[in-house]
């Protein structure tokens, strides 16, 4: 049976607070929260060792755990991990949400924040990787320190890493352990689909470190006309390893219901393979 974590965003949104998310999500049967850092707080990023540990307590006393973090720099807006001029702050703030990732117990970071990878008129791909691959080289090195992994999110609405294989590009030219591409599906259902043609082809070269289930109508798994026994039949198929991460955008009514909807049509879809 697949892992399966909600992202905490959409029941922050709806009031829920961090200890009213975990109970829910194991409720629900999740097995974690995927937390965005700005629901934590406004500078997640300077979070000490101390109150980390009284986070991760609070939502490990609900039974579930902290998988990793997503949405790493919605918080500021104004950095970027391309323009020379903005990087310093964007990779000090990165890697102190490495170190809040791993004091809270989580394995995973995902880099889709689409304002900090907008992509410079004039910038040969040739070029652009190997400034990003410099962007990110301290980055993986402090993740693989910390035993985290870092996922470079392609994302439908970028200009910069928009298919997996270019993601994977990137990864090849960070030349570290710790840093990964990943599988978003709403994305990838509208850039490149099948999904799960995707997840055959790369899950078994090792460059994918995490997936989000979401449907290209960005509802969750259940709320569009994605082939999600196909996505969870590759997931089953290729043996992946980690928890699968539900990131919808929006809700159906509301958080508790669309997360309701997301892990009733995985587990379906889990029953149908069978």
């Amino acid at each position: 049976m697949l892992d399966l974590a909600i992202c905490n965003e959409l029941l922050s949104e709806d009031g829920l607070n961090l200890r009213e998310q975990a109970a829910l999500a194991r409720d629900l049967g999740y097995a974690g929260l995927e937390v965005a850092p700005f629901t934590l707080g406004p500078d997640p990023d300077l979070i000490g060792s101390d109150d980390a540990a009284k986070i991760r307590a609070e939502i490990e006393a609900e039974g579930v755990q902290v998988t990793g973090l997503h949405w790493l720099l919605t918080h500021v807006p104004d950095v970027s991990i391309i323009d020379p001029e903005r990087q310093e702050t964007a990779q000090e703030i990165l890697i102190g949400l490495a170190e809040l990732c791993a004091a809270l117990g989580g394995r995973v970071l995902v880099h889709g924040s689409p304002p900090s990878r907008v992509r410079p008129n004039g910038i040969p791909e040739e070029a652009l990787i190997a400034r990003l691959a410099a962007f990110f080289a301290p980055i993986a090195e402090r993740c693989g320190d910390l035993g985290l992994t870092y996922c470079i999110e392609p994302l439908a609405e970028s200009e910069t890493i928009h298919t997996v294989a270019e993601g994977a590009a990137l990864v090849d030219a960070v030349g570290h352990p710790a840093f990964l591409t990943m599988i978003d599906c709403s994305a990838a259902g509208q850039t490149e689909p099948p999904v799960a043609d995707l997840i055959r082809a790369w899950a078994p070269t090792g460059k994918l470190g995490h997936i989000h289930a979401n449907d290209s109508n960005r509802g969750a798994p259940g709320m569009g006309d994605d082939p999600f026994c196909d996505i969870v039949r590759a997931l089953v198929e290729t043996g992946w390893p980690h928890p699968l991460g539900v990131e919808p955008f929006r809700t159906l009514i509301d958080a508790r219901i669309t997360a309701t909807t997301a892990i009733a049509t995985l587990r379906a879809c889990e029953r149908a393979c069978a």
